[in-house]
């Protein structure tokens, strides 16, 4: 039998498979690489068209169809959000220390007597700032800490939103760190397909082109730095801890891909190796 997007074609005898682009798709997402690829009067012999205009016509509603069936299917995979509260987070750390550096020099202008020792962030810079004698610059304070304090709770629900879609990732490295390298990596299935290698220098973009350009040695560890057994290590261990971590991360990521549960056995022995590996010889 030969199977086309349109019918059947047995022995000479076709059998449509209607006219309805939604239920031709769903025959191309059920059929796939069964299906032939035919010449438009194989559709018009088959009775399935009139002609070449009603075959082409015909063809691109079904693959209007076919694409908006993928997009909702991929819109609905269990890591799109996550994916979007990563970079969100990232956007709003940006806005922040924008709106902070731009304070910081308005207070400048408003205070000569403004020291740099306030210049390095923290209670003490946005205190300055809210005591400002400039009433819009206190305005701009109110919404730096308002925006401080939003960044603090999405933090919080990406970690939580991260024990779930990536609950074995998250056991290794915690819910943030996991969900930022998820983010570089752009999705769970581009992560869980990354060797151990890639995903040590995740977000180490711009050192990795520092090194090839020859002006820089080859980055030890990007995102996953970030975590407490890698910037915690010995100098001359976290090139070894990072290679470890990384090679777990990539299991760990494939199981929370196509299990989606988790592996406390797989967790205790990855968290023992990941552990004898920041140890002294």
């Amino acid at each position: 039998m030969e199977r086309y997007w349109f019918g059947d074609l047995d022995g000479g005898r076709c059998s449509p498979a209607g006219s309805d682009p939604e239920a031709l798709a769903g025959r191309i997402r059920a059929l796939g690489p069964e299906l032939l690829i035919p010449d438009w009067r194989v559709a018009e012999e088959c009775g399935a068209v009139s002609g070449r205009q009603e075959y082409l016509a015909s063809l691109r509603a079904v693959c209007i169809a076919l694409t908006r069936a993928q997009v909702a299917e991929d819109l609905s995979a269990k890591d799109v959000e996550l994916l979007q509260m990563v970079r969100t987070l990232d956007e709003v750390d940006h806005v922040i220390n924008l709106l902070l550096e731009r304070a910081v020099d308005w207070q400048a202008v408003i205070d000569p007597g403004f020291t740099r020792k306030y210049r390095r962030g923290g209670k003490a810079l946005g205190g300055k700032i809210m005591r400002s004698r400039s009433p819009p610059l206190r305005q701009v304070g109110r919404e730096i800490e308002a925006l401080g304090e939003m960044r603090r709770r999405l933090a919080r629900d990406v970690s939580r939103q991260a024990d779930v879609v990536l609950p074995n990732t998250s056991a290794l490295v915690g819910g943030l760190v996991a969900a930022r390298l998820m983010a570089a990596a752009g999705g769970l299935v581009p992560l869980s397909r990354m060797p151990g290698a890639t995903v040590q220098v995740l977000g180490a973009r711009s050192a990795l082109f520092a090194h090839i350009r020859g002006s820089a040695p080859s980055p030890k560890h990007g995102v996953i730095f970030q975590h407490r057994r890698v910037h915690n290590a010995p100098r001359n261990l976290r090139g070894r801890v990072a290679r470890v971590l990384a090679a777990k991360l990539v299991i760990a990521a494939r199981i929370d891909c196509y299990r989606g549960e988790l592996d406390e056995a797989f967790l205790d022995k990855a968290q023992a190796r990941i552990d004898a590996a920041g140890e002294l010889a």
